[in-house]
């Protein structure tokens, strides 16, 4: 059962950037798409950003152009890049297959604010 664990997060002003990445117990690449989901307080998860194994990405409208995400496969990661963050950026992110097979990791806090 491959295991999730993702870091990176912290409080940063708006305008300001963050990497988040995210580390599995086993080979990502044989998962296919890899995803970043968030969820904000009162709303459901959503999907943010996806990955296929070759690179080919997707992204939610609101963070495109600001947000990247990349996954080194032989390092068993996935990272999201994130620039220019407002404040309805707020939320836990988390990782996970597309669509979701594994257990959800810890997820970790990204909050802007002034």
């Amino acid at each position: 059962q491959v295991q999730l664990v993702e870091s990176g997060g912290g409080l940063v002003q708006p305008g300001g950037s963050l990497r988040l990445s995210c580390a599995a117990s086993g080979s990502i690449f044989s998962i296919g798409f890899m995803g970043w989901y968030r969820q904000a307080p009162g709303n459901q998860r959503a999907l943010v950003a996806r990955i296929s194994s070759f690179g080919n990405t997707y992204y939610l409208d609101s963070v495109k152009g600001r947000f990247t995400i990349s996954r080194d496969n032989p390092k068993n990661t996935v990272y999201l890049q994130m620039d220019s963050l407002k404040a309805d950026d707020t939320a836990v992110y988390y990782c996970n297959s597309v669509p979701t097979r594994y257990p959800w990791g810890q997820g970790t806090q990204v909050t802007v604010s002034s």
